[in-house]
């Protein structure tokens, strides 16, 4: 009998849609340029307040969105695509999941890493620039605009294909769980915490995550 078991906590689907939206806008103000890369930096903070959100949430988030959870060994993604895996590895990320979610917070921590350090030479600077030897700063600019955006837009693609392979192939749709929260199950699995304990305690998370970033930047920028 199929039941219905919350997965995606609110925090987690939250931290996924303003992500995506901010990414988005990042990359429409990089290449519009000009008077918008003061967006585009502002915007780099809040993925960066966010990217520290998620890397917290890991741990004290729901049962689903904790790292220990999903996070897998080089064995159980061999036996994944082997199709040999535990019958809950697709319960929440399966094992080529977690590596991709990995994989993005960690190209997207060095993209904005990057960016803080980086100079345009014309109106943008980050505000780590005036601290950075030069050599720092050129290789910080030339991974920012050469290198790292690409490997992000490969990433993004990968992901949105994967969508489309488990949709169409697998008759499994992975956007409705990130928008409800829940899935439809056979097994008896363990819900995610859900409730206004875990909401308040995930704004407590963001808030002090969003105040170490801009207490970092005003102080480099003073």
């Amino acid at each position: 009998m199929l039941q219905t078991v919350r997965i995606w906590d609110a925090p987690t689907r939250l931290f996924h849609w303003a992500l995506v939206v901010c990414v988005i806008a990042l990359v429409v103000t990089a290449n519009v340029g000009g008077a918008a890369m003061t967006w585009h930096f502002q915007l780099g903070y809040c993925v960066l307040s966010l990217l520290l959100f998620r890397l917290v949430w890991g741990f004290l988030g729901g049962h689903w969105s904790r790292f220990v959870h999903f996070v897998r060994g080089p064995r159980t993604v061999w036996r994944y695509l082997k199709g040999r895996a535990e019958a809950t590895a697709g319960v929440g990320h399966n094992p080529m999941g977690a590596l991709s979610v990995l994989a993005m917070l960690a190209f997207l921590l060095l993209q904005v890493s990057t960016g803080l350090m980086s100079d345009d030479e014309i109106s943008a600077a980050g505000p780590l620039t005036r601290y950075a030897p030069g050599e720092w700063i050129s290789l910080a600019t030339f991974y920012h605009k050469n290198i790292g955006k690409y490997i992000l837009l490969a990433l993004v693609f990968t992901h949105l294909f994967a969508i489309g392979f488990y949709f169409f192939r697998r008759d499994e749709n992975l956007v409705k769980p990130m928008v409800t929260g829940d899935k439809q199950l056979e097994l008896a699995v363990p819900a995610s915490m859900d409730g206004m304990r875990q909401h308040l305690l995930a704004l407590v998370v963001l808030g002090l995550c969003g105040g170490a970033v801009a207490a970092a930047v005003a102080w480099l920028e003073a």
